[in-house]
């Protein structure tokens, strides 16, 4: 029997977990130096001890950047099977993480179907499935029925929940009197809100926050600090809100830590390009090198069927300033539940970004698979390009639809005898260059 509770606990007690041996193999780094990390809570290892088919992965800013994806059926969208179609998409485009957000239907047998033969973290958001689980209405809700539900997700194997913790009654006059552009835009976010406008309650995953923390203890359940106050429009980017839920999200990564709860904090949202590096040294700072989590950040509100390179392009910079976890966004954001193409281009501009900022931050062996591609290039080896590649059947099918003429098979059809490459290996190899 394990002579600890969570990822935290061993690491804190000096043993070494099959987690982290895994870990330090994929980010080629010692397993001491995880062990060490983890104890500190600067690296995380998602991993519920109830998901059977788990392959651990390690989420902080110093190891490769993970990528989340969201998914999950809506009253509007609610065919099971589709989704599994994107779950196994997104899992073979690499992605680290899966999100089941469903808002309909019977949800506990997809959510266990998830943490029985998806092999990446499971994440939810329990305040979602509360009203689905109780059939009652928002209103009609109690505190223990949330719990209830947290604790729910837990047995099913969930490796990480969001939780809005950091609102509270005073976020109410906070939001009527700073006069927000978008209010409040996270959707668990408004849920706790309304709750508590409508019952004139304090927030449940805030008041009793101590008896999730002994959930998450005994499941080994990583808590996602949920960022309700994520800025939903530029205008609201960095203000008060924001801010100063941050501040309590640093109070209660303090006191998980304490129970030995593993913790993420969530963060922006839509924020200007020039405002994403403060955002992540401010969140460093006050959250004490917690794994930030952040959506996008989007760095324009103006594209809409474009968001996910809105959201690369934050991305790539908030990763190389320190966030650890990005969530993809879809062409589908704020239009759509997105289809399974949608999943596809989504997952792609975010690997792309993390890969990137991975790079730049000089994450082990990252730009390993650049240099590959540089020498595939360079010989016009189309089939190594193709095997470097992000997306090696779309790039194969791109040069395949508008294949060279045969006399010049080995480059491609936008230079043909004029392509560069071919010319100066021919030079250098003392050869005659023809190119009419």
């Amino acid at each position: 029997m394990n002579s600890y509770t969570t990822q935290m606990d061993a690491a804190r007690k000096g043993i070494i977990t099959e987690q982290m041996k895994i870990v330090a193999r994929k980010e080629f780094r010692p397993v001491e130096e995880i062990r060490q990390l983890v104890a500190e809570g600067k690296v995380v290892i998602c991993a519920n001890k109830n998901h059977t088919s788990l392959d651990p992965e390690g989420i902080g800013s110093m190891l490769r950047t993970k990528i989340n994806v969201n998914l999950g059926v809506s009253r509007d969208c609610k065919d099971y099977d589709i989704e599994m179609q994107k779950v196994m998409k997104a899992v073979e485009l690499g992605a680290e993480s899966i999100m089941d957000l469903s808002s309909h239907g019977n949800t506990e047998p997809f959510r266990v179907k998830l943490t029985t033969e998806c092999p990446a973290m499971i994440g939810t958001v329990p305040i979602y499935d509360s009203v689905i689980h109780h059939q009652k209405d928002l209103a009609e809700l109690t505190a223990k029925d949330f719990i209830d539900v947290v604790r729910l997700h837990a047995e099913n194997g969930v490796d990480f929940v969001t939780l809005h913790c950091g609102i509270t009654r005073k976020t109410i006059e906070q939001i009527r009197k700073h006069k927000r552009k978008m209010n409040i835009v996270s959707r668990g976010g408004s849920l706790v809100f309304a709750w508590m406008s409508m019952t004139g309650k304090e927030n449940p995953f805030y008041e009793y926050f101590d008896d999730i923390l002994d959930i998450c203890e005994e499941y080994d359940m990583t808590i996602s600090l949920g960022d309700a106050c994520r800025p939903g429009c530029l205008a609201d980017a960095t203000d008060v809100c924001q801010i100063e839920e941050l501040v309590r999200l640093g109070e209660l990564t303090k006191r998980a830590w304490a129970h030995n709860v593993q913790v993420i904090v969530e963060g922006p949202g839509h924020v200007p390009l020039n405002q994403v590096a403060a955002n992540m040294q401010v969140q460093q700072t006050i959250c004490m090198g917690a794994p930030f989590y952040v959506l996008g950040p989007l760095v324009t509100d103006i594209a809409p069927g474009y968001d996910h390179i809105t959201a690369a392009i934050g991305g790539a910079v908030a990763a190389m300033n320190g966030a650890a976890f990005l969530c993809y966004v879809t062409p589908a954001e704020h239009l759509a539940l997105p289809n399974v193409d949608d999943v596809k281009q989504g997952i792609i501009a975010s690997k792309i970004a993390a890969h990137a900022a991975d790079i730049a931050k000089g994450v082990h062996h990252a730009r390993d698979i650049d240099d590959k591609m540089g020498e595939a290039r360079q010989k016009l080896d189309w089939e190594a390009q193709y095997a470097c590649a992000l997306d090696p059947n779309t790039a194969r099918a791109i040069r395949d639809s508008r294949a060279p003429e045969s006399d010049h098979a080995d480059t491609c059809s936008m230079c043909g005898k004029f392509c560069a490459v071919r010319s100066m290996n021919k030079a250098l190899n003392d050869e005659y260059i023809d190119i009419l």
